[in-house]
């Protein structure tokens, strides 16, 4: 039996938009940090994962204002 190592590719998303992996060398922050300035809300937002879904791992940022906690 032969194993196979496959590399994870990241994906990100945001109120339910996919963001593309900008430079796999990035830390996660960085990536947040790159995004906001597209979208102000990332600025204060939390990330939650990396969750693996097939040969990905999805983070995802949700929105810190406006929840209640």
């Amino acid at each position: 039996m032969a194993l196979t190592v496959a590399k994870m590719v990241r994906t990100f998303e945001f109120s339910g938009i996919r963001l593309p992996d900008p430079n796999p060398a990035m830390s996660v922050d960085e990536v947040k940090a790159l995004y906001a300035a597209q979208y102000p809300e990332l600025a204060t937002a939390v990330v939650n994962g990396p969750e693996a879904v097939g040969d990905k791992l999805r983070y995802t940022f949700d929105r810190a204002i406006g929840s209640k906690g």
